[in-house]
């Protein structure tokens, strides 16, 4: 099994953009889809919705198989994207602590396979791939969810960061991100790393046989799940520090550079 993380991974386009699938180098491609011709069981984790996956599935062509999106929450057939499994949690006391602690946010709570349910409109993945209903907070806050992407516009990553680790969320997991005022919220239990090793056992892939590789804080407990795990070059010192390896950046198509050694 080979877990590959998406941005900043295979590709090194913003986040946000909506055509970033076409930004995976033709050298990348080409060796992921030799994994897949090997037999070996390609898995894309990221922190995209499902249907903000779907575009990268199709781009690689990827048509049998696996997805983990929402950083673990949910798990999709690449073939059409039906929900495999998720993990949701109530929205009312993560939205009622948050509401007050930063004003100004706009919130996205993920309808899985489906779309959004937004307090406001952000210029991001999310809010390009699948329906999108905007709703008061209030109505939010009476909603569950598999992943709550919080927004804060005018405000920095580290600023953000700051003020959420000073918060308790019981239940809830939290990651940010320093390069952008986001913060992705789960179910406490939910990684990429438990939704692989999930998928591993009911696939009966040997926990030998495993390889991940990523370049984001919510992708740590991936990369030290895997038996040989690979961060990108430039990934920060908590991926690099529980890597086995470390490949060229994703515009050099590091994992095209992996991958080639493993599968030819």
């Amino acid at each position: 099994m080979v877990a590959l993380d998406i941005d900043g991974t295979l590709h090194c386009a913003p986040e946000q953009d909506v055509l970033a699938h076409r930004a995976i180098g033709a050298a990348t491609r080409a060796a992921v889809r030799a994994v897949g011709r090997s037999g070996a069981h390609v898995v894309l984790c990221t922190g995209r919705l499902s249907t903000a996956t779907m575009p990268f599935l199709r781009e690689l062509g990827l048509a049998a198989g696996f997805a983990v999106c929402s950083n673990g929450a949910v798990l999709i057939e690449a073939a059409g994207g039906r929900i495999v499994d998720q993990v949701q949690f109530d929205l009312f006391d993560t939205v009622t602590t948050l509401r007050d602690q930063l004003p100004g946010a706009v919130f996205v709570a993920e309808t899985p396979g489906v779309g959004v349910l937004a307090t406001g409109w952000m210029d991001s993945s999310d809010m390009h791939h699948g329906k999108i209903e905007l709703v008061t907070i209030d109505e939010l806050a009476a909603a569950s969810t598999t992943r709550l992407g919080v927004h804060w516009p005018g405000r920095s990553g580290d600023e953000m960061a700051r003020l959420f680790s000073t918060l308790v969320l019981p239940g809830i997991r939290c990651c940010c991100y320093n390069d952008e005022p986001l913060a992705d919220l789960t179910a406490a239990a939910v990684s990429k790393a438990a939704m692989l090793e999930k998928l591993r056992i009911a696939l009966g892939i040997a926990k030998e046989e495993t390889m991940a590789v990523g370049d984001g804080v919510n992708d740590v407990e991936m990369l030290h799940w895997a038996a040989h795990g690979v961060a990108m070059s430039g990934s920060p010192a908590a991926s690099l520090a529980t890597v086995h390896e470390i490949c060229p950046p994703a515009a050099e198509d590091g994992v095209a550079v992996v991958l080639s050694r493993w599968f030819g």
